[in-house]
C-alpha cells in the first residue's frame, strides 16, 4: 500500500468539522450585520454570539430527513442557540453560504499549497545553483542535441514554478469573493449593503453581479492552474524519470534502505515516486475538465455542479499538496552521477558539435549553407555507423581539411562554447530568485 496522500494540512481544511465552521462563520457576518441595520435585537445577537455551535452527528440526523445539507446544518444550529435561533440564515439562499464559505475554504488551501510551493520553487534553485557549471547532454526528440548544464535545466525548472505561483496568485484573487444575494441574486430579502458588510468582514471582495450563485469560471480558474500546477511537476518527473533510465543513468531519485523494486527483480531501483506524481498529474487535469464543465449551468443556477465539487475541491488540493511535498523530497535527495553525464557527453564521439562546425565552415568558406550542411551531415552519419570520431572524420575530408587547419578543428570541439553564456543567465534569478521582467 501506498502512503496516504492526504497531508495534515489539507485534512484539516476539507474536514467536514472545517466545512461547517465556515458556514457558520459566514453566517454569524450575516447575523452582525442585521443586528447594525436594528433587524436583529442586540440581546439576541449576545445569545447567538455566546451559543452558537453545530454538532455533526445532529447535522447528519436531521439531514437524514431533510436530504439537505444546509436546512440540516442551520437547524442543528438554531436547536443549540435556542429562541433566538429563528434570526440565523435570515433572507439568505443556501448558495449564499456554502458559495462564500467555499471561497473561504479555497483560499485557506491555496495559501498551504502555495507555501509548500514556494519552497519547493527555492530548493529547485538552490539545487541549480549547486550544478549550474555541471556539463551534461541536451536531448531534443530524446537524441543527443548540444551540451548544456544540468544546473541550466534545473533553473528552467524554476522559472516554470514561479509562473505556477504568479497562475495560484491571480486565481487567488479572482476566487476571494462572496455574494449574499439571494435565491436568484436581486437581493430581494437581504439587501445589497449586508452582502458588502458581510464580505468586508470576511475579507472577500462582493460579487458586483450574480445570480443564485458564484459563477464557476472562478473555481475553474483556481483548479486549472493548480493542474498546470501538476503539469509543471509532470514534466520534472518525467525528466528524472527519463534520466534514471539504465541506458541514461545521470540522475536519479532517492532510495531509501530497506526499499525494494521488484517482486521478482532483485535489483530493480524504479523511479515510483516520479511516476505517481505523473499519474497523479493525469487526474488533476482531470479535475480541471470538470471544473470547466461547471461554469455553464441552467439559468440561474442548477445542482449539477454541487457534486463535482464535493470531490474535486478537496482532491485536487490533496493531490497536488502531496505532488509538491513528494517532488520537494525528490530534488532533495535527488542522486546525480556527474561521473555519467561526463561519459554520455562523449558517448556521440563529437556529434554533438555538428552545428559548430557547420556555421565555421559557412563563415570560412564560400559554400552556400546547403552545401555545408551536407559536408557536415555526411560525416556525422559516418560517424553514427561506427565509423570514427566526428573530429578524425572531419580531418580526412579534403572539403574540410582546405579552410581548417587541426589547431583551428580541435578548437570547435570544446565544451566551453557552449556553457559560457550560464552565468549570465543565472544572474537574473541571483538577486531575489523572483521571476524575471518580461520585455514586450
Amino acid at each position: 500500500m501506498i502512503e496516504r496522500y492526504e497531508t495534515e494540512e489539507m485534512k484539516r481544511i476539507w474536514s467536514e468539522e472545517n466545512r461547517f465552521r465556515k458556514w457558520l462563520e459566514v453566517e454569524l457576518a450575516v447575523c452582525e450585520a442585521w443586528t447594525e441595520e436594528g433587524r436583529i435585537p442586540r440581546e439576541a445577537m449576545e445569545q447567538i454570539r455566546n451559543k452558537a455551535a453545530f454538532d455533526i452527528r445532529r447535522i447528519s440526523e436531521i439531514e437524514a430527513t431533510t436530504h439537505h445539507d444546509v436546512i440540516a446544518f442551520v437547524s442543528a444550529v438554531a436547536e443549540k442557540i435556542g429562541p433566538e435561533g429563528r434570526y440565523v440564515h435570515l433572507g439568505l439562499t443556501s448558495s449564499d453560504v456554502v458559495d462564500t464559505a467555499g471561497s473561504l475554504l479555497i483560499l485557506e488551501a491555496l495559501e498551504v499549497l502555495t507555501r509548500a510551493l514556494r519552497d519547493f520553487s527555492g530548493l529547485v534553485l538552490e539545487k541549480a545553483r549547486q550544478y549550474r557549471h555541471l556539463p551534461c547532454v541536451g536531448r531534443t526528440h530524446g537524441i543527443h542535441g548540444e551540451p548544456t548544464t544540468f544546473g541550466l535545466k534545473v533553473l528552467n525548472w524554476h522559472y516554470e514554478l514561479q509562473r505556477d505561483m504568479e497562475r495560484l496568485d491571480l486565481a487567488r484573487r479572482h476566487i476571494a469573493a462572496g455574494k449574499i444575494s439571494g435565491a436568484v441574486g436581486t437581493y430581494a430579502h437581504c439587501p445589497p449593503h449586508i452582502e458588502a458588510k458581510v464580505c468586508s468582514s470576511l475579507g472577500l471582495q462582493r460579487a458586483d453581479v450574480s445570480n443564485q450563485i458564484l459563477q464557476r469560471d472562478r473555481h475553474a480558474e483556481v483548479l486549472t492552474a493548480v493542474a498546470i500546477l501538476g503539469s509543471t511537476l509532470e514534466r520534472i518527473a518525467t525528466e528524472i524519470r527519463h534520466l534514471q533510465r539504465t541506458e541514461v543513468l545521470e540522475a536519479a531519485e532517492p532510495f531509501s534502505k530497506g526499499q525494494k523494486g521488484s517482486s521478482a527483480m532483485p535489483h530493480k531501483r524504479n523511479p515510483i515516486l516520479c511516476e505517481r506524481v505523473c499519474g497523479m498529474a493525469r487526474l488533476l487535469r482531470g479535475y480541471s475538465i470538470a471544473a470547466m464543465e461547471n461554469i455553464a449551468l441552467w439559468h440561474e443556477r442548477d445542482i449539477s455542479h454541487s457534486s463535482v465539487e464535493r470531490v474535486a475541491w478537496p482532491d485536487a488540493f490533496h493531490l497536488a499538496h502531496y505532488c509538491v511535498k513528494t517532488m520537494s523530497r525528490i530534488i532533495g535527495n535527488l542522486q546525480v552521477d556527474a561521473e555519467k553525464m561526463g561519459k554520455n557527453l562523449e558517448l556521440t564521439k563529437g556529434l554533438l558539435f555538428s552545428q559548430r562546425v557547420l556555421l565555421h565552415l559557412i563563415d570560412e568558406t564560400q559554400a552556400s549553407r546547403e552545401e555545408a550542411y551536407s559536408i557536415v551531415q555526411e560525416n556525422a552519419m559516418r560517424c553514427w555507423a561506427g565509423e570514427g570520431h566526428l573530429k578524425d572524420l572531419l580531418a580526412a575530408d579534403e572539403r574540410v581539411i582546405r579552410f581548417i587547419d587541426e589547431a583551428s578543428l580541435e578548437k570547435l570541439f570544446d565544451y566551453g562554447y557552449y556553457t559560457r553564456f550560464v552565468d549570465e543567465i543565472f544572474s537574473r534569478f541571483e538577486n531575489s530568485g523572483e521571476v524575471p521582467q518580461q520585455n514586450d
